[in-house]
């Protein structure tokens, strides 16, 4: 019998400057489009890049989760995974989608995409799940 924990990671992805708001409508939009609540989550994860942008850290404190930031050689590897593609990503990045990407590396390589990114304005949002959702 299998009882270790499936862990879901919201990988993100945005512009420079987006609002806390922005965030978490987009997270909520990739939750409801493939069908997971916010207390599936275990953590955000974001590109190196992104370390810095203070909406993510907001809407982490307010989903009471962590930031995890991933390096461009992890989301590099990881974007061979990806769904989506994207060349200002790919330049920024070196991944196709940097939020499906960081969501991917985040769990290492038992990690699955639940769907595609969700775009909603300028913040992307991609679920990945190291296991069967319960």
């Amino acid at each position: 019998m299998d009882l270790e924990k499936t862990m879901i990671v919201a990988g993100l992805g945005c512009r420079t400057g987006v609002s806390e708001v922005e965030v978490l409508v987009a997270i909520r939009a990739a939750l409801a489009a493939h069908g997971a609540e916010a207390g599936d989550l275990e953590a955000l994860a974001v590109p190196e890049q992104k370390t810095d942008e203070p909406a993510i850290h907001k809407a982490a404190n307010t989903l009471g989760l962590i930031v995890l930031v991933i390096g461009r050689a992890e989301l590099q590897n990881a974007g061979e995974r990806t769904l989506s593609r994207s060349d200002r990503s790919l330049q920024a990045t070196g991944a196709p989608s940097a939020s499906e990407a960081a969501a991917l590396a985040a769990l290492g390589p038992r990690g699955k995409l639940l769907g595609p990114r969700v775009a909603v304005g300028p913040v992307t949002c991609a679920l990945a799940s190291d296991g069967v959702l319960p």
